[in-house]
């Protein structure tokens, strides 16, 4: 354990039930976290992309499309992945057409450093018309056929709008997570935590053992860890809640293990064959 007395570690995720979940032990002091303090922020992953340039917070979650404009200042952790194990983000619309008839129309998305985003991109294999639009905003977007005087044909959901999409008579058009792991034979890597690379390795190696303590705890304690969650799960009861946490905390969020690893190189390098990120990433996980 470091020796450093009281040192700050502001930490970014988003207001989602996974994280929250995730998050608990360290939110709620449920752990012994030695000489660091920890305080959090719950901004939507858009926003934690775009500030993670700034690097100003010491340990964030990260889209993996965000991760790769921000390798010079953060290491991914190998714990605390959201992997979509045959679903993840969704194109939906108010009618059930073709995902082709999609290519020249306006979609609804919650960021252009999003996972779901590149996924998107990647499945429809060209550009489309996006439209950028806060995640808990998108159904009723789609809804209303427009966002801000902005007409919207369809939209990419991520988080519990997966789960509730439905009870507005909206139609799934393509599920992305299913689409990669037909492609890919993978899992969709979505979403991981980041660490400041500035911070040395001994402080990167407190802060990494801590997270995944936190992760450990709330699997350990799942009710407390849920009725914590449950406050950001947006028209989610109990059962639901229950059910998207465990789609996206589970075993691979204790550790990205070799077939996550692989699944994080091969999403890095496609976006980059296909010419939406600009560069070739290899990513680098804390040892």
């Amino acid at each position: 354990m470091s020796t450093v007395a009281s040192q700050l570690i502001r930490v970014g995720h988003s207001p989602d039930p996974d994280d929250a979940f995730m998050f608990h032990a360290l939110a709620n002091d449920k752990l012994d976290t030695g000489p660091y303090r920890f305080e959090h922020e719950l901004v939507d992953i858009e926003t934690l992309n775009r500030r993670a340039h700034n690097a100003d917070l010491e340990l964030t979650a990260v889209s993996l499309h965000g991760y790769a404009y921000l390798t010079d200042k953060y290491i991914l952790c190998t714990c605390g992945a959201s992997m979509g194990d045959q679903y993840g983000p969704m194109l939906i619309a108010r009618e059930a057409k073709p995902l082709v008839s999609f290519e020249e129309k306006s979609i609804a998305v919650p960021g252009t450093r999003t996972t779901a985003y590149l996924a998107l991109r990647m499945c429809l294999g060209k550009k489309f018309k996006e439209v950028i639009v806060p995640f808990d905003e998108i159904i009723e977007a789609v809804v209303a056929g427009s966002y801000a005087g902005q007409p919207i044909d369809a939209g990419l959901i991520i988080h519990e709008g997966q789960l509730t999409y439905g009870r507005q008579n909206l139609h799934l058009i393509v599920d992305t997570g299913k689409w990669w792991f037909e492609e890919t034979g993978l899992p969709l890597p979505l979403g991981a935590n980041a660490i400041r690379k500035d911070l040395g390795p001994e402080v990167i190696r407190d802060v990494h053992r801590l997270l995944l303590e936190s992760i450990k705890y709330g699997l350990d304690h799942r009710g407390e860890a849920l009725n914590h969650a449950l406050q950001y799960g947006r028209d989610l009861d109990r059962a639901e809640a229950d059910q998207f946490v465990g789609m996206y905390v589970n075993d691979w969020t204790l550790d990205f293990g070799p077939r996550g690893r692989e699944a994080v190189a091969t999403l890095l390098r496609r976006g980059y064959e296909t010419g939406v990120i600009p560069h070739l990433v290899v990513p680098e996980f804390v040892a």
